[in-house]
């Protein structure tokens, strides 16, 4: 599918602090969960695991490549996603971690924007990018993504948005597609005003459809290679069905996080080496409090589980949050990711007067000074008996992101197993829209 070298997701975990006995019994609690997650491999939708089937799904792909195909005749100057939480969290999350977080600004044929709240002040200033666009006879594709199609922030958002578009454009239902479940709310109307539709599978929930048309419209209509991105998930898929823990690393790292959630650590901290990951961890830190933070477990017994995530960015957050993590409280459980290739190999400059302000960095590659920084964050938590784990991402190329998003949805399956709490609902969610609904009622 394109990729000349695959180049695995490395997992270390030498420096968890938790003896391979106890490892190994959590590990073989897990043996049911695994079993079941075979069973849901086979092709089709009909098990709450079955997320993990989007990447082998070749008829889906091409339904979605084939509307590619034909929006990008229309010849957009911007992409406008128009969704929340798990409708656009995966997509920002790779767009950025593939294309970079500043790809808007390098001038590419098509832009996105993402409207993912009811701020007034955000929708203000996409409409203000797009509108000279239309004016001027540019075009704009709308992406309306909603899994139940009536999730109130998309629903105003995308209503503003569609008679900006219809303002300008006597044919606006071209350039509007609506992704959500078949016979939705907005199915039904997407359907009598001719907007084309992508359907998402019944099964599989927002926060684990990055894979699905969700995901894959945007990111293939903005260049990138779809198969390379379900690629490095199948890989990881198949890896992560493994019956040994030792070999399976979304088990193993599973298991360690909930030895640690006993311990009292009830705090995982993601902590990202490269600013383009910042969405991944974003896209992780809901897909773990929304799976796991619930009021009672599967046999209906309050117990309010759940593991708070953090998301920080090295070396940024070593400036504001290192001395809370070396020096505070022992509420954390830790995982570093690094990547061994960037996209450029920028150097600095061999300045002599500059060497008496900081030594060994002349002439050094920047790649060379973030991985000692990240080797001194390592050895301090090793001092202050800090527990980690360790994921190191080849590049930041759709094959690797598609194993570390892989990796992660099913982590935080198999830990829902061992917290004996549904990781697929989210009843607290649906809580606040009702309440919602009734106050905009």
């Amino acid at each position: 599918m394109g990729i000349k070298e695959v180049k695995p997701l490395v997992f270390r975990y030498q420096d968890a602090l938790i003896s391979k006995e106890e490892i190994a019994e959590a590990g073989g609690s897990l043996s049911v969960e695994i079993e079941r997650m075979k069973e849901a491999s086979s092709p089709g939708y009909e098990d709450d695991r079955s997320s993990i089937n989007l990447p082998f799904d070749k008829e889906l792909l091409k339904k979605v490549k084939s509307l590619i195909g034909e929006k990008r005749k229309l010849k957009p100057d911007y992409l406008v996603v128009v969704g929340i939480g798990g409708s656009c969290l995966g997509t920002i999350a790779v767009q950025e971690a593939v294309l970079g977080r500043f790809f808007n600004q390098l001038d590419p044929e098509l832009k996105v924007l993402y409207a993912d709240t009811v701020d007034s002040d955000l929708m203000d200033s996409i409409i203000n990018m797009v509108d000279p666009v239309l004016e001027g006879d540019g075009s704009v594709v709308l992406d309306c993504v909603s899994k139940s199609g009536r999730t109130t922030e998309t629903i105003a958002n995308f209503q503003v948005l569609v008679e900006l578009v219809r303002k300008y454009k006597s044919n606006y239902m071209d350039y509007v597609v609506i992704t959500t479940d078949r016979d939705s709310a907005t199915w039904g109307l997407a359907s009598e005003k001719g907007f084309s539709l992508l359907e998402i599978p019944k099964k599989v929930g927002g926060r684990f459809s990055v894979f699905s048309p969700v995901g894959l419209f945007p990111l293939g209509l903005l260049g990138v290679d779809l198969e390379a991105l379900l690629e490095g998930a199948a890989l990881m898929r198949d890896r992560c069905l493994k019956a040994d823990i030792w070999d399976n690393p979304a088990a193993l790292s599973a298991a360690l996080m909930y030895l640690h959630y006993r311990r009292t650590r009830n705090i995982c901290d993601l902590f990202l080496f490269s600013p383009d990951l910042e969405s991944v961890g974003k896209w992780c830190r809901q897909l773990l409090a929304e799976s796991l933070g619930k009021q009672y477990d599967r046999g209906g017994v309050r117990v309010l589980e759940g593991i708070t995530p953090l998301v920080s960015i090295g070396s940024t957050d070593l400036h504001s949050m290192a001395q809370l993590y070396l020096g505070g409280p022992q509420d954390k459980f830790t995982c570093f990711v690094g990547v061994e290739e960037n996209r450029s190999d920028l150097r600095v400059p061999h300045l002599l007067e500059y060497s008496k302000l900081v030594e060994g960095i002349q002439g050094r590659p920047l790649r060379e000074i973030m991985a000692a920084i990240l080797g001194g964050v390592k050895a301090s938590f090793r001092k202050g008996k800090r527990p980690f784990i360790e994921v190191v991402l080849a590049d930041k190329s759709p094959h690797s992101i598609g194993q570390f998003l892989q990796f992660k949805m099913m982590e935080v399956i198999y830990l829902g197993f061992l917290l004996n709490v549904n990781p697929f609902d989210q009843p607290n969610v649906e809580e606040y829209k009702i309440e919602t609904r009734k106050i905009l009622s």
